[in-house]
């Protein structure tokens, strides 16, 4: 029988100026026909499905990944497949999606975070609910860190605090939910944490690495699209994680989504953002605490 036991020691939617029709040579050597006309359609889509502005660069990124959805779906051109996704995509549509979303990910990545998380939530307390809104949780590290780092602040005394993991992509969010990592996923923790929060596997699953029940617990995965006209969360919210999403995202976009995050927000709420992210233009929703955290500018 299979085992896990406790370790030794897881933009705009407009075609820009200058844009060519792919080389012949390169039309040549590829499996489907792949036109100009035919990025900007997915361009087009995928800012209209999921708010995403995919930068002109990236051609060569959707004619590989989009490239497995037409031999899944037995079409002969990006053309074909565009038309049959546009008049009548159904399940498709989560596909096409989930095709094009990018996932990079790690545990206690930007690590800078987590000490300012463990302060607020020692600032917080155990007297009411607290309630926690991952909105990029791609394939689980990061809510995993945030609910490591709340079992590190409160102990077994955590049955208050609540987090929400949500991403745009099912698969990853079905890998979050097993909450299973090979080993290279999490041989930068330290010792203390494995044994803490993971258990290792024996038999079939030798090499990987299982977050425990107790962490598990605290964490409730959903499916929400940031674009969506409803989000199916809780509020109010002390903190939301939004790092290394925005920047998929035009400026008016952006601020779509900020303008609903903050009133979702306590009064003393924090939002933490990607190294390379910037709200200046949503200044007055969200101010600056430095360090790439921010504070709601109004009240509930």
């Amino acid at each position: 029988m299979v085992e896990f036991r406790r370790p030794g020691i897881p933009g705009s939617t407009s075609a820009p100026a200058g844009v060519q029709p792919l080389a012949s040579r390169e039309q040549g050597i590829r499996e489907f026909s792949f036109s100009a006309a035919d990025f900007e359609r997915v361009r087009k889509l995928i800012y209209q499905h999921a708010g995403i502005s995919l930068s002109p660069v990236k051609q060569d990124m959707v004619y590989s990944r989009l490239a497995r959805r037409l031999r899944a779906t037995g079409k002969q051109s990006f053309a074909e497949y565009l038309d049959a996704l546009e008049k009548n995509g159904g399940a498709e549509w989560e596909k096409f999606v989930n095709s094009l979303t990018t996932n990079l990910t790690s545990f206690f990545r930007e690590p800078h975070h987590f000490p300012i998380l463990a302060e607020q939530l020692q600032k917080l307390g155990t007297q009411r609910p607290i309630r926690i809104w991952c909105s990029a949780a791609s394939t689980g590290e990061e809510p995993y860190s945030i609910a490591m780092t709340v079992a590190e602040t409160f102990g077994s005394n955590m049955s208050h605090v609540s987090i929400l993991a949500s991403d745009l992509d099912t698969n990853v969010l079905a890998t979050a939910q097993k909450g299973v990592y090979a080993l290279d996923r999490v041989e930068k923790m330290s010792p203390d944490r494995l044994r803490k929060f993971f258990l290792r596997g024996t038999g079939v699953q030798d090499g990987f690495v299982a977050v425990r029940p107790e962490l598990k617990q605290l964490i409730e995965f959903r499916r929400i699209n940031l674009l969506e006209a409803n989000w199916p969360v809780k509020e109010p919210l002390d903190i939301i994680f939004c790092r290394n999403v925005m920047i998929y995202f035009d400026k008016p976009t952006q601020y779509k989504i900020l303008s609903r995050f903050a009133p979702l927000m306590q009064a003393n709420g924090l939002m933490f953002a990607g190294h390379s992210e910037s709200f200046l233009h949503a200044a007055d929703l969200f101010k600056s605490l430095g360090k790439t955290v921010y504070a709601p500018v109004k009240s509930r």
